[in-house]
């Protein structure tokens, strides 16, 4: 993946180092723990956080770039795959007649808040419908080489480009759909839904990265990414950290599946392949 010397995005904002937003009053340990097992066992730890952070209030200043302006390779990669999205994704928009809207790329080390609740190292990247931002702390790419054993970059590449596929579904309406379809089933089936939502992501991001063309992708880059999905299955996550799986309690797919509807992105002709409620019955 050549992706040094392409277009950074502007829509990046750095609360890295100890500076951006802080929660007030702090998580607590026993609040981080349960958060990083909810998060290995395929649930949402942001809802933990939040609830660990209590009626807290958010005190915070925004931080600069770094205390020198000088950029980093954290941040250009995000930003240039950012970037990448960008472009695609306007491309796309525009040819179904809609107007693509960008969203924001939060860097942050440790603990931040979003308009979703707190956000901890812990959680994970994930995307925020109420402010439209994707939160992520890079050390979680560490995390998929040391834990998963996933090489390459485009795997953290293929990471955001899934949270950014949880944009494109704010955008066209997907997730408030499917959150109010939760609210009406059991939790079995809201389950269920979820891991239709995710799997779609997961068709968003490898159709991205077929378009993706000013990165030269190769088929190592491919299998890289598709390393990433099959070690964040949550049949395997389960199986690490409990040795047994719980079918009714997959909310991202099993490995197989996200592996699966990332090269169905990577091969569709058209974005409407990837209709995942349709195809696995919703």
């Amino acid at each position: 993946m050549e992706w040094q010397g392409n277009r950074e995005s502007s829509n990046v904002e750095d609360r890295r180092g100890g500076g951006g937003r802080k929660i007030a009053g702090g998580i607590g340990v026993g609040t981080i723990i349960i958060a990083v097992i909810v998060f290995f066992l395929g649930g949402d730890p942001t809802q933990v956080l939040q609830i660990g952070s209590g009626n807290h209030t958010s005190d915070y200043e925004e931080a600069p770039r770094n205390a020198n302006g000088i950029k980093d390779e954290g941040w250009d990669f995000a930003s240039t795959i950012l970037a990448s999205t960008e472009d695609v994704w306007n491309l796309e928009f525009q040819k179904m007649g809609m107007q693509y809207q960008e969203p924001r790329l939060v860097l942050f080390s440790g603990q931040t808040v979003s308009d979703c609740g707190g956000a901890h190292s812990a959680s994970g990247p994930f995307y925020c419908p109420a402010d439209k931002q994707v939160y992520l702390d890079l050390t979680f790419f560490n995390e998929l080489n040391r834990r998963f054993g996933v090489e390459g970059n485009f795997a953290p590449a293929y990471v955001i480009a899934h949270e950014v596929g949880h944009h494109i579904q704010d955008l066209m309406g997907i997730t408030t759909k499917v959150h109010r379809m939760r609210q009406q089933v059991s939790e079995v089936e809201g389950n269920r839904l979820s891991v239709m939502l995710e799997l779609q992501a997961d068709f968003l991001a490898g159709y991205w990265a077929r378009r993706a063309q000013n990165l030269k992708l190769t088929e190592s880059d491919i299998r890289s990414a598709l390393d990433a999905a099959h070690a964040i299955g949550d049949d395997k996550l389960q199986k690490e950290s409990q040795g047994y799986i719980i079918p009714d309690a997959f909310t991202h797919g099993t490995s197989e599946q996200r592996m699966e509807w990332f090269m169905r992105g990577f091969k569709a002709k058209s974005i409407e392949e990837g209709n995942t409620f349709k195809q696995l019955g919703s």
